[in-house]
């Protein structure tokens, strides 16, 4: 239920914030078009992230998540993702909707393995409006060995990007990964953008004695 109470928080700011912003600035395209040449060379778009997860008491690791893109088809890998010492493939389809309001959905199905073993539904989606983007990467583990290994997982953000290259805003995640105090941690956000790379900066339970930190870098190919 307070994952549901967030999402809806979630969903009524980007509403005002639309309401908001008035006029919808008039979009110039100066960019060219690629040539259906270089499409078909390089159908597929690519990105390799790792993320560092500082997490209070020295529970510190890394989380690597590869992605690739063509089409319709999506498929991931991840690592330390739902549990430490587990790995998890991952196949979806690429869905996308609107204009002014514009949705994107990826509903997937993926395999785990490793410390945890077992099969996970999951969604990823996206709602942008103007400067204001909501995403949401969400799944539910079945673990192969007790139910009482089943979790829902989620991280989902709100951002505001006042600069094509800058976006902040807040996150929610719940995760099966480290424990803390809270089993959903919030806090704020902050991801620049530089050409192909990508550095983002999250700070979870900001005012608690020990934050967890997850510093990104990704590559877009």
């Amino acid at each position: 239920m307070m994952i549901l109470r967030h999402l809806g928080i979630f969903i009524v700011v980007i509403l005002c914030a639309s309401h908001a912003s008035g006029q919808t600035p008039e979009q110039t395209t100066t960019s060219q078009e690629p040539s259906s040449a270089a499409a078909a060379a390089n159908p597929w778009e690519f990105n390799l992230s790792v993320s560092g997860y500082i997490v209070p008491d020295g529970h510190s690791y890394a989380q690597p998540t590869f992605m690739g893109d063509r089409g319709k088809l999506h498929a991931e890998a991840r690592y330390n993702y739902e549990a430490p010492r587990t790995g998890s493939l991952w196949f979806g389809y690429n869905l996308s909707v609107g204009k002014n309001v514009v949705l994107e959905a990826t509903p997937m199905i993926g395999g785990i393995f490793g410390d945890v073993n077992g099969v996970a539904p999951g969604l990823q989606f996206t709602v942008t409006r103007n400067k204001v983007e909501l995403y949401s990467t969400n799944e539910y583990v079945f673990d192969a060995a007790t139910k009482t290994g089943n979790f829902f997982y989620t991280w989902t953000q709100l951002t505001y990007s006042p600069v094509q290259w800058f976006k902040g805003g807040y996150v929610v995640q719940r995760t099966h990964a480290y424990q803390t105090p809270l089993s959903v941690q919030r806090g704020l956000l902050a991801e620049f953008t530089y050409k192909k790379m990508q550095f983002a900066t999250d700070v979870f339970d900001l005012g608690e004695a020990s934050p967890t930190v997850v510093l990104t870098m990704g590559y877009s190919f």
